[in-house]
């Protein structure tokens, strides 16, 4: 995965647990696609501050995947949906019963929701 996703993802999972500017900063970066220039400025202070808060920022949330691992966890589970979403599109397309081929659909609406 793109750090940069990741960095965007773990932001989403884990931004209560930063400090307001730590967020402010990551969010401005990683998500508004500012400059760090653009964000000194916006800040008032130099961009080696803003590199700075980043790096602190992005240690951070490693850190809390490290300890939580809630990203990874999300991820196994999509990939394991989505592998019994494929299984069941294999069964409905040998059903000739409606009646279970229309609970297995059924089921895999409900799957395509979690993803």
């Amino acid at each position: 995965m793109e750090r940069k996703v990741e960095i965007s993802i773990l932001l989403d999972i884990y931004s209560s647990l930063l400090t307001k500017k730590q967020f402010e900063f990551l969010d401005d970066y990683y998500n508004k696609d500012l400059s760090l220039s653009e964000i000194a400025e916006n800040e008032n202070i130099t961009r080696q501050a803003v590199r700075d808060n980043l790096k602190k920022g992005e240690c951070k949330l490693f850190e809390y995947e490290e300890k939580l691992g809630i990203m990874k966890k999300t991820i196994m589970q999509e990939e394991k949906i989505s592998v019994i979403l494929s299984e069941i599109t294999k069964i409905t397309d040998k059903m000739e019963d409606r009646e279970i081929a229309n609970v297995l659909e059924d089921v895999k609406n409900k799957l395509n929701c979690l993803v």
